[in-house]
C-alpha cells in the first residue's frame, strides 16, 4: 500500500486484494503497487527510513512535552452572547495556536478535543505523537 485505504490497510502495509480490485482500481489510482520482490526491498528500505524519522521525530518531540505540561495553549474566538462561541473551536484552530503560541507544527489529525467546544473556558485535548505516546494539552477559549 502506498496510501491509507480506509477497511483495507494502511500505508507501507502488504495486503492481500482480489486480482481486479488491485489491477482496477489500486494500482491505477496510485494507492497500492504489486508485491514484487522489488518492491518488497524497497518497502522494507522505507519502513527503515520512516523508524529512523519517527524516532528523532519523537525525540525532538519529548523535549516539547514539557512546554506542552507548562503551558495554557489560548484560541481567540468570536464570542456572542452568555459567552457561547460561533461555531466551535476545532483541531485545525487548536493547532495553529500551538504553532503560533509554542513554535510547535502538529499535525491537526493527531489533535483530539474529546468534548465540543462551544463555549468559553479550559478545555483539554490530547496529541499522538506515536502509537504508544500522548500529550495532554490545556487550553482556554478566549474572546478575539
Amino acid at each position: 500500500m502506498l496510501k491509507d485505504v480506509e477497511n483495507l490497510g494502511d500505508a507501507n502495509d502488504v495486503v492481500k486484494v482480489k486480482n481486479g480490485y488491485g489491477r482496477n482500481y489500486l494500482i491505477p489510482k496510485g494507492l497500492a503497487l504489486v508485491a514484487s520482490e522489488g518492491n518488497r526491498r524497497m518497502l522494507e528500505e522505507l519502513k527503515r527510513q520512516t523508524a529512523v524519522k519517527e524516532q528523532k521525530m519523537v525525540a525532538e518531540l519529548e523535549k516539547m512535552v514539557d512546554k506542552f505540561k507548562n503551558t495554557v495553549i489560548r484560541v481567540g474566538a468570536k464570542v456572542g452572547q452568555n459567552e457561547k462561541i460561533f461555531g466551535s473551536v476545532t483541531n485545525v484552530q487548536l493547532a495553529e495556536a500551538i504553532k503560533t503560541q509554542i513554535g510547535v507544527v502538529v499535525d491537526r489529525k493527531k489533535i483530539n478535543i474529546e468534548e465540543e467546544v462551544k463555549s468559553l473556558g479550559a478545555y483539554t485535548a490530547y496529541i499522538t505523537l506515536s502509537a504508544e505516546r500522548k500529550v495532554d494539552v490545556s487550553f482556554e477559549v478566549v474572546e478575539e
